[in-house]
């Protein structure tokens, strides 16, 4: 079976590895557009804060990992054509040529970009990304700038976010503006964000939330020197443009379906309208559990859990359609963490999804445990169904702490589609050195069960 993956990110990466792992006879080739196969764009932070010194580490795989397995992986090899009829997929080479290939079996992982603003300025020198190899290395030359001083972050996202911290950390003066009220708006609810500003604040951020950018300003019409918004100007040396992502997909709209978006449409069971050609990852939008719709899910985890279901299935005649994802992510800011994962009030508003929601803040352990031997504050908020009462998403933080195992129980709550009633009376374990008699989560589902009319 001749089977071609397009895109050596986190969906091609499993999907060749459960291939040349589980099964006989495969001819399998990655196709990757760049030059460095498989970067973690979400481990760019750690490289940028010296955690990770070695860029050239900060990977999935490198090229002869999946050829020992069997796997030919071609690098500078950009699929800008795919015959569906005759299963044949033309690739261009690093000089431009064009070569030919055919498959029995289509993957589609081709992944998003950065979005990107067009404004007055906008092509501007010093105006970076926070994605990928180049600009990875590009990134670590100017925290290491001492000439750079103002820093001016576009995007109060994740990725946004995570190059505040770094440049702060190295010194810079930061700014991080966004369009929407609140920093991380799309991923957590108001009390949880108004926490995280004061964070930003104290460590010296200046936050200029809700406002909207409108000009890139030069000194010698060369480089970025400010940022000029609806309320102001803010000095820059350096800009990074954090507003989101959209699907790599241009080239494949007279090949596979699209939505209106440029997302590629799947069935149920992640194919395309092609025979022989799925698609996973970030330009998809896979099934949303909490949702119970498909929704835009750009996270590695998803991917992989597409693509593992993608060959688990590709070969049977009767298979059991995508279970879906839940969409589950986590971010330090700071002293903070956090996790979050279904829906929170801004996400579920977006997909038409009525919930009720609930917050409970209590200290981790029992009272007599002080702060000095661990003690602290979390913070639990929980969206459910009003009428069912089935959790669909929620969100963990705490200080200087390890949310993971919190996060993670909360992901699998939603994904099993338990109730407030199951996460009120769940067994967890107690001893004061870890937690308390009933966990957090319990709590926070025993105050949403005491309300008399529930909190929208």
């Amino acid at each position: 079976m001749k089977i071609a993956i397009i895109g050596a990110s986190h969906g091609g990466h499993e999907a060749a590895l459960e291939l040349l792992t589980q099964y006989d006879d495969v001819d399998l080739t990655i196709y990757e557009a760049s030059d460095f196969i498989s970067f973690m764009s979400c481990g760019m932070q750690l490289y940028l804060m010296n955690k990770v010194k070695d860029d050239t580490i900060v990977r999935n795989f490198k090229a002869e990992d999946i050829e020992k397995l069997g796997g030919r992986v071609l690098s500078n090899s950009a699929v800008n054509n795919i015959d569906a009829d005759h299963h044949q997929l033309t690739f261009a080479d690093s000089a431009g040529e064009n070569h030919q290939d055919g498959y029995d079996k289509l993957i589609l992982s081709v992944g998003v970009s950065p979005a990107r603003l067009n404004i007055q300025g906008c092509n501007l020198d010093n105006i970076f990304l926070m994605r990928g190899h180049d600009w990875a290395l590009s990134l670590k030359d100017k925290i290491n700038d001492p000439l750079v001083k103002d820093v001016v972050v576009v995007g109060a996202g994740y990725i946004g976010i995570e190059a505040v911290e770094a440049f702060v950390k190295a010194g810079k003066n930061v700014t991080v503006l966004d369009l929407l009220p609140r920093v991380l708006g799309s991923y957590l609810d108001a009390d949880m964000t108004n926490l995280l500003t004061k964070e930003l604040i104290d460590n010296g951020v200046h936050v200029a939330v809700g406002e909207q950018l409108e000009e890139y300003i030069s000194k010698d019409g060369k480089e970025v020197s400010a940022v000029r918004t609806d309320q102001g100007n803010y000095q820059a040396d350096l800009v990074i443009e954090g507003i989101g992502v959209k699907p790599n997909t241009e080239w494949l709209k007279d090949i596979v379906a699209l939505d209106d978006r440029g997302w590629i449409k799947t069935d149920e069971y992640l194919r395309t309208n092609q025979k022989d050609i799925f698609a996973i990852g970030d330009a998809i939008l896979p099934y949303s559990i909490p949702a119970n719709k498909p929704l835009p899910i750009a996270l590695a985890t998803t991917a992989r859990r597409e693509a593992q279901y993608v060959v688990q299935t590709m070969f049977n005649d009767i298979i059991r359609p995508f279970k879906g994802v839940v969409g589950t992510s986590a971010l330090q800011v700071f002293d903070y963490s956090f996790a979050t994962a279904g829906l929170n009030e801004t996400t579920a508003r977006r997909a038409g999804i009525e919930i009720a929601s609930v917050s409970y803040n209590d200290t981790r352990r029992p009272a007599f445990v002080s702060r000095a031997t661990g003690n602290g504050d979390i913070f639990v908020r929980l969206a459910f169904a009003p009428m069912t009462h089935v959790i669909l998403g929620g969100a963990i933080m705490a200080k200087n702490f390890d949310i993971t195992p919190h996060g993670n129980t909360l992901a699998l709550a939603i994904a099993q589609r338990l109730t407030i009633e199951d996460l009120a009376e769940a067994d967890f374990f107690f001893q004061p050195g870890f937690d308390r008699q009933w966990s957090a989560l319990n709590l926070a589902a025993q105050k949403a069960l005491s309300f008399g009319t529930f909190t929208k």
